[in-house]
């Protein structure tokens, strides 16, 4: 068997029938022949026919309809086949699909001398595998199936035949595969004695591209004889997807006065067609500007790159001057290399005109004034300026500088990002007496530098007069504290000192009259006219009023202003320590066991309101004169302690122990306090300190307990 060459294999495929009672029919659904072939002309001529195509659906090729496989030829109603322009190469192979309601068929046209080109068909439907397999001592005969995509019913429909010239009697063909035996299962079946393989349903090249099958022979017990032999089923792709805009939203910037010919953004879309050939071939234009100022066409895109470029003058993108800095495209992909049968998508680009700062702002007056009341803090007035620039960027944002007439830094400036104002403040408190007049030089810029052939002018400064008004002021104490230090306890009538006030408000001459505002012990008094500050009762160190030695009083001074105005000062008197008070005792309450052994009665301690050297250490004392010296004795433990206990186990009562204690001071101060002992009954665990019947001892009483006590002995 001689090898056949891939056209006569293609036509062996293509014009493969039934051979059943339709080969009786007079009429054959389809094109007649199968194969055309067209000799490469110097160059094809636009509208002049290549040649005459017949179809025929055998019911009168109603809506009828055909296609090519190349963008440069097409197929008028009667079959002829014209170029759409002056070309000069296309390729090897075209294909031409036509369909009706009834029938639909492919025609081969094969370019006799043509050469290959870039989405040639022949790359389109990879024909590198069209020639036959070699056999290897094999008989199974088997080119690659063609079969459009998106046939219509009815199905199956047969698409192809395999060829087995020296196969066995009784054998049988089988295909497996996915499509056949895989999923999708049941696509494609073989008639197992003659070899045709049909396509049970309507194929999508988007879905799957190509089908990789394998055929065999068999005998009747299903043990292979030949093959696998692989056998590829190409969907030929139809253009039945729109180009999609899949990442949107679309939005570009551009600076406002930018060169023609400047990118703004690039839009691409998408085709899930065959990116082989012109099904998915896009080409972009621009269907509509919104809006249409200054000029219709303020921007281009390129048809094949998709890139959106200006084409206005610098001058005319001017974002102050547009009617709106945001325009709007909608943006046109369409495929078929943007032919009119090609299928559209369409999405919206966004386009903003970004500000730049070619506006220095400008201030509303040359000079502004303000008044402000002497010893006043606060916005004494507000700046306004213009300019042109987008509010919402830092070419509008002003920033404003005191450049002259601030020296003791009285007045800041901030800026109100609502209105772009300068708030001009008081942050120090302005003298009157001082000066009743300010003059500043403000100047304002902008946030972002000016473009470089833009400068600040004369309108970018401004001059703010400032009157400060005459306020009677209060009376000022100085120094403010009064600090004084005095012995506590001196004579009532000492004078203390006199405090100074003075009023701010040199230029009115007025007078000050003094007056006690806070004396917490109504200690002090002064003098009106004078500021003399003496006192009206003993001072105490001790007293609740005085916070570490310290007693604070508060004096007004009031001038003769009308309102008049009034001046707090604040008096410190530091007391020093006199020994006016003497010691004490605790506790002055002790038990004991009338049976004990140990015959510790109590730990005093002792405490003294002065301070050191009038205190401790504190001298213990059993007032002998009223007391039995061998009944109790006081030991000194340490400066402020002392253990008090008996000689002897007494009987239950209450004694009353009159205790002497004595502190440091120059002359010493010395207290005597009774301390009552009661001697209980401790038995049994209980402790019974009824002073029913107990003794309530005088000197006496003491004196004979003693005598009694000595003779028990």
């Amino acid at each position: 068997m001689q090898p056949r060459t891939p056209l006569v294999l293609c036509v062996l495929l293509s014009q493969v029938l039934l051979r059943t009672s339709a080969e009786e029919l007079d009429c054959t659904p389809g094109f007649q022949p199968k194969v055309f072939h067209i000799n490469q002309p110097a160059e094809f001529i636009e509208d002049q026919p290549v040649l005459n195509l017949t179809f025929s659906d055998c019911k009168g090729n109603a809506q009828l309809r055909y296609e090519v496989s190349s963008p440069y030829f097409k197929v008028n109603r009667d079959g002829s086949l014209v170029s759409l322009r002056n070309i000069t190469a296309v390729g090897k192979t075209l294909f031409v699909h036509a369909r009706t309601p009834h029938a639909e068929d492919m025609a081969e046209l094969v370019i006799v001398g043509g050469k290959d080109i870039q989405g040639s068909s022949q790359d389109i439907f990879k024909f590198a595998r069209t020639s036959p397999v070699p056999r290897q001592k094999r008989s199974i005969v088997v080119s690659p199936i063609l079969i459009p995509e998106n046939q219509r019913q009815p199905f199956p429909r047969d698409v192809g035949r395999v060829v087995d010239s020296d196969r066995p009697e009784g054998s049988r063909f089988r295909l497996t595969g996915k499509g056949v035996d895989q999923e999708p299962k049941g696509i494609f079946r073989i008639h197992e004695n003659t070899g045709i393989v049909s396509v049970t349903q309507s194929l999508d090249r988007e879905v799957i591209a190509v089908y990789q099958l394998f055929v065999e022979t068999t005998d009747v017990n299903g043990k292979t004889l030949e093959g696998p032999v692989p056998l590829d089923v190409i969907v030929i792709d139809q253009n039945d997807n729109r180009p999609i805009f899949r990442e949107g939203p679309y939005v570009g910037h551009v600076m406002e006065g930018s060169p023609t010919g400047t990118t703004v953004m690039r839009m691409t879309a998408f085709d899930a067609d065959d990116p082989a050939t012109d099904n998915a071939l896009l080409r972009y234009n621009i269907r509509q500007q919104t809006p249409d100022k200054p000029s219709p066409n303020m921007f281009y895109i390129d048809p094949e790159k998709g890139d959106i470029v200006t084409v206005v003058s610098p001058a005319l993108l001017d974002r102050e001057t547009l009617e709106n800095p945001k325009y709007e495209l909608i943006i046109e992909a369409q495929d078929m290399a943007g032919q009119d049968v090609g299928l559209t998508g369409t999405a919206t680009a966004t386009i903003v005109i970004d500000d730049k700062n070619d506006h220095s702002p400008k201030f509303t007056n040359k000079e502004f004034q303000a008044t402000v009341e002497e010893g006043a803090v606060g916005v004494i007035v507000n700046l306004t300026v213009e300019d042109k620039d987008d509010p919402t960027t830092g070419a509008w944002r002003a920033a404003y500088t005191i450049i002259n007439g601030n020296p003791g830094q009285s007045f800041e400036i901030h800026t109100n990002p609502q209105t772009n104002e300068g708030m001009l403040s008081v942050v120090k408190p302005l003298d009157y007496e001082i000066s009743a007049f300010h003059t500043l030089l403000i100047k304002v810029e902008n946030e972002d530098p000016l473009v470089p052939d833009v400068s600040y002018g004369p309108s970018s400064t401004a001059t703010v007069h400032i009157t400060v008004l005459d306020v009677n002021e209060g009376p000022v104490f100085y120094p403010d504290p009064m600090m004084v230090t005095k012995q506590e306890n001196i004579s009532v009538g000492s004078v203390l000192l006199t405090v100074n006030a003075t009023d701010p408000d040199s230029l009115q001459h007025q007078t000050i009259r003094y007056s006690v505002y806070k004396d917490p012990a109504g200690w002090l008094n002064i003098n009106p006219i004078n500021g003399t500050v003496d006192t009206t009762a003993v001072l105490d160190r001790e007293s609740p009023f005085v916070h570490n030695s310290v007693y604070t009083a508060l004096f007004l001074a009031i001038d003769s202003g009308n309102p008049p105005a009034t001046g707090t000062g604040t008096l410190l008197i530091t007391l020093e320590d006199v020994n006016d008070n003497a010691p004490f005792i605790y506790p002055t309450v002790a038990e004991v066991c009338d049976d004990a052994r140990n015959l510790s009665v109590v730990i005093l301690g002792a405490s003294d309101k002065d301070l050191h050297p009038n205190t401790d250490p504190f001298k213990f004392e059993i007032h002998k004169q009223t007391v039995p010296d061998k009944v109790w004795k006081i030991t000194k433990i340490n400066n402020t302690h002392a253990l008090v206990s008996l000689l002897q186990n007494l009987n239950k009562a209450n004694y009353n122990l009159p205790i002497m204690v004595t502190d440091s001071g120059k002359p010493p101060m010395t207290n005597v306090t009774d301390l009552r002992v009661q001697v209980c009954s401790c038995k049994n665990s209980r402790v019974d300190c009824n002073a029913a019947g107990s003794l309530h001892l005088s000197p006496t009483s003491l004196l004979l307990l003693m005598l009694f006590s000595l003779l028990c002995l």
